[in-house]
């Protein structure tokens, strides 16, 4: 069954390649397509454009259809060419001619666009509530091993003393600000398309107002041919953020990965989070790490995809957007599947201590010995050439201690500020 079908047939290999793996995809929408029918039929008795005894057949019908989805005893057979086909068609099946009414002052276009914005909206609930199991985990490893030192780096070449509490505290900081993005991609798609029809609006005494509290957003996209445009922007914000948790979830990655490495030798993981070699019988690969950083990296990408996908379009629906849920449906879930997992393997990292009592990282606490030097009265140049002329003639002396005291640093982690900020955000 096609919407759109006036009794001619459709060349099959046009259809095929029209359609896609849509079926596929629009499984994932198949319960707020169900949710935003049930709103738009309760709109259409509201406004008298269908019986309340109608509308209350369509709202039963529909919501078993619900508990089939729910149960995940749906599918979208060949026949069908997308969700709202297959929906339409079983509540005529149901419901004989009141079963074609559900479509009354309602397009495809707004449809869909109802679906995704309700979607991206539990998805970015979700993704923000895994995302604080992390920060709440990383705030903990920070506070816990806030005493333990870590050499810095620039360059990668040796700086100055870190601590694994520092570490810990500036990923969970760092995805308070992917938190801030997650919020606006939220702002964005919290606002109701529905009733925008094709993208010029309907004649119909439609009433948005009602499927926009209905439905729980926050405000209606007013202007229809706006409603409209926010196909394609909404799925490019929404990457854009998704983008910035990615990338702090690889650069995570990639600092455990590379300080797992016998090299460095900072942390260890427990065998049942390692992999082994098919020749190598000492090999414990971090492969969990090395798959998190690599499905980060590839997110990242999306934003530039979709960009590419919908760049220079004019206003109006064009088919090339229903090419945005190839790339952003499968995404969510691999973002999803990262967060979960990159939880999963932090709870049992294991730091080493002492690392920098290795003669290596002696020159990393150069910095802290030039300050105190200037604390004493000698002028920050010369103390600067006089612990050089130190490191040239094996002369200079690691400080028994570090002293930072200023808000951030590592001897003044300040984790209740940063627990506070992320309560602030979230």
């Amino acid at each position: 069954m096609k919407l759109w079908e006036k009794g001619i047939a459709t060349d099959q290999k046009i259809e095929q390649f029209t359609v896609g793996n849509d079926r596929e995809l629009d499984t994932v929408l198949a319960k707020y397509d169900i949710l935003g029918s049930m709103a738009h039929a309760k709109m259409l008795a509201e406004t008298n454009l269908l019986s309340q005894e109608e509308a209350n057949s369509l709202c039963i019908a529909l919501n078993e259809l619900l508990l089939k989805i729910e149960n995940k005893n749906f599918i979208i057979e060949n026949n069908f060419e997308d969700i709202h086909s297959k929906i339409e068609f079983l509540l005529i099946e149901k419901l004989g001619d009141t079963g074609k009414k559900i479509h009354t002052a309602r397009s495809r276009n707004d449809q869909v666009l109802v679906d995704v914005h309700l979607y991206l909206k539990d998805e970015i609930i979700t993704i923000k509530n895994l995302i604080k199991e992390l920060f709440d985990l990383l705030m903990e490893l920070a506070d816990k091993n806030k005493d333990v030192l870590l050499p810095g780096y620039t360059h990668l070449q040796v700086a100055m003393p870190s601590s694994f509490g520092l570490w810990f505290s500036a990923y969970a900081e760092s995805l308070i600000d992917d938190i801030t993005m997650l919020n606006a991609a939220l702002q964005v798609v919290d606002q109701n398309p529905l009733g925008s029809a094709a993208g010029y609006g309907s004649s119909f005494p439609i009433d948005r107002t009602f499927t926009t509290e209905a439905l729980g957003f926050s405000t209606m996209k007013h202007n229809v041919v706006a409603a409209q445009m926010s196909r394609g922007k909404s799925e490019k914000i929404m990457a854009f953020a998704m983008s910035s948790v990615a990338g702090t979830l690889s650069k995570l990655a990639m600092d455990v990965c590379l300080y797992l490495s016998q090299n460095f030798d900072f942390i260890a993981l427990p065998a049942h989070l390692t992999t082994g070699s098919s020749i190598m019988p000492h090999k414990k690969n971090p492969d969990i790490f090395e798959l998190i950083r690599g499905k980060s990296n590839k997110i990242q990408s999306l934003p530039y995809e979709l960009t590419l996908l919908t760049n220079n379009l004019p206003s109006g629906y064009h088919r090339d957007f229903q090419l945005l849920k190839e790339g952003l449906f499968p995404a969510i879930e691999n973002l999803k599947s990262c967060l979960e997992m990159t939880h999963y393997a932090i709870k049992d990292i294991k730091v080493k201590e002492n690392i920098l009592n290795d003669e290596k990282y002696k020159y990393s606490f150069t910095v802290d010995t030039i300050n105190q030097m200037v604390v004493s009265g000698i002028p920050f140049r010369d103390a600067y050439k006089m612990v050089a002329d130190q490191i040239e003639n094996g002369t200079f002396t690691v400080p028994e201690s570090t002293n930072h005291t200023h808000e951030g640093s590592i001897n003044n982690l300040c984790l209740e500020e940063i627990k506070k900020k992320m309560e602030f955000s979230f």
